[in-house]
């Protein structure tokens, strides 16, 4: 199995790996830059979009290379975030299920249990960065993995490591982190923009009833008040992008920085954050830096889990064996024939699925079939989410708008990207595309037996321990009904935030 196969390269790699220093004749190590944005679709003129201008994300992809077919490992933040910073699936170690090891019972009998350790020799990508000669900074309040990690570990800059600071000038602060980096030592930072999740700080530009609704949603006030503060929140990031970019610009280290511009996931409405459909997965993904000629666009599969090695290789490190990502910026990269991407536990929200994405199909697996999509969740309060039971208890539903807010789903679902963009046709049971079926189906049993089960087992009770802790009686997957009476005692509403 890949997975006995990897703990031993892990191991193997540990001895050998020699963090890096430059000699005295050596030229400056470039530094590396991660702009993260959250919960933003890649709605940006640069990728096409004609209802909103974006000019500073479009001058950056005019700089370097804009890539049209990057793909996230998960559509919620954790599980991406966890996968992307080791540079490997998120299944490979366990860490896939969503807000895991925060250790929230403590001070309970259950204090300690689930927590979540990496191998021994594993590190994070700032880890690795720092070992290497690296100042690491995160900036902008996420750090959200799905392990146990110390901030000590992770990153350099200072206190609080750099959390909840801003990253200078957009948030709050009064200079960029970079510059508590020693001068002469290069820096990898991570500068968390809150995107999608900017609410109120995002001003209302966009008139609501200008805006495109997919037919699978209902066309409401609503929904549009949702599309169309997203195209808000898109203004304002695009607005803090040129922030960051005339900082380093003044300060003459943009030509001396690899820039990685990427979203974690896709907006927050239903059927994009937290699923694997095209508009949950498919990001915008912008690189620059050093030697990268101006003005490409690339169509070729990119996985987020490639990100840590292009990084660590931008730099000049070395790239470990256990990581399961490919640096795409390589001159003898080879393209991938396929992505994958995972859906499992969301908060308190059991689910199981898995896709496979090719160049002209995505292929999907629903593990748990008896469950709708529209399982109970943490956006149930919502307005908007309420307005789509009400109408799904009143059939104010077309049929397409069924296919995701309906009671039931498919066992698989295969769709033709190029003629079906909004995926609404499922062709898992044409027979024209029972070849293409196959194949997607065959790409993913090959994936689960590569990678040791490819993540399918059920949470351990123990995991679920911890989210009952948090969630309460919001917890009403069935999961949960045999380890309620070893929790006391059980909180009547959980406080957890997603």
């Amino acid at each position: 199995m890949k997975r006995n196969l990897l703990l031993a390269l892990i191991a193997l790699s540990a001895l050998f790996f020699i963090p890096g220093a430059n000699a005295a004749d050596a030229p400056p190590k470039p530094n590396v830059l991660w702009i993260y944005l959250e919960d933003v679709s890649g709605w940006f003129s640069c990728y096409g979009e004609e209802l909103i201008e974006t000019p500073n994300i479009d001058a950056l992809a005019a700089d370097g290379i804009r890539f049209d077919r990057f793909y996230t490992p998960a559509g919620v933040c954790s599980a991406t975030r966890s996968g992307q910073i080791l540079g490997t699936m998120q299944t490979t170690f366990g860490v896939h299920q969503h807000r895991s090891s925060r250790n929230i019972a403590a001070g309970t009998k259950h204090d300690g249990v689930g927590m979540i350790h990496l191998p021994e020799g594993v590190k994070t990508l700032p880890g690795l960065f720092r070992a290497g000669g690296y100042f690491a900074y995160n900036s902008g309040a996420k750090d959200d993995y799905n392990f146990v990690w110390s901030a000590e570990d992770l990153y350099d800059f200072p206190g609080e490591f750099g959390r909840g600071k801003g990253w200078g000038l957009t948030g709050g602060g009064d200079e960029p982190l970079w510059h508590h980096a020693p001068e002469g030592r290069p820096w990898f930072g991570q500068i968390q923009l809150k995107g999608g999740k900017l609410g109120g700080q995002a001003p209302t530009v966009i008139d609501r009833a200008s805006v495109p609704v997919p037919p699978y949603y209902p066309d409401i006030d609503l929904v549009r008040e949702e599309i169309a503060h997203h195209y808000d929140c898109i203004l304002e990031t695009d607005r803090q992008v040129g922030e960051i970019i005339a900082a380093l610009k003044e300060e003459g280290l943009y030509g001396k920085t690899y820039i990685f511009l990427h979203s974690d996931h896709g907006y927050k409405l239903h059927r994009h954050k937290q699923f694997l459909y095209q508009g949950g997965i498919h990001m915008p993904l912008i690189v620059t830096g050093p030697g990268i000629a101006p003005g490409q666009v690339r169509e070729d599969l990119i996985s987020g889990i490639d990100l840590a090695p292009a990084s660590l290789a931008a730099a000049g490190l070395p790239v470990p064996e256990w990581m399961e990502g490919r640096d795409f910026l390589a001159k003898d990269y080879t393209p991938r024939d396929f992505i994958v991407a995972a859906r499992d536990r969301c908060d308190y929200t059991i689910e199981r699925i898995r896709t496979i994405v090719t160049p002209k199909f995505q292929y999907l697996k629903n593990y748990l079939t008896g469950r709708p999509y529209m399982q109970p969740s943490y956006k149930d309060p919502w307005p908007v989410s309420q307005k789509f039971r009400e109408m799904m208890a009143n059939g104010e539903m077309n049929e397409t708008q069924l296919i995701f807010f309906g009671d039931t789903k498919p066992e698989e679902e295969l769709y033709d990207l190029e003629n079906d963009p909004h995926q609404i046709h499922n062709l898992a049971g044409d027979p024209a595309y029972r070849d293409a079926l196959e194949k997607h189906r065959q790409l993913l049993s090959g994936w689960i037996q590569e990678t040791g089960g490819g993540g399918l087992e059920p949470e351990p009770d123990s995991g679920l321990i911890q989210v009952l802790y948090q969630w309460g009686d919001r917890c009403v997957n069935p999961e949960y009904d045999a380890l309620r009476d070893q929790i006391e005692p059980l909180p009547k509403k959980g406080k957890g935030k997603e």
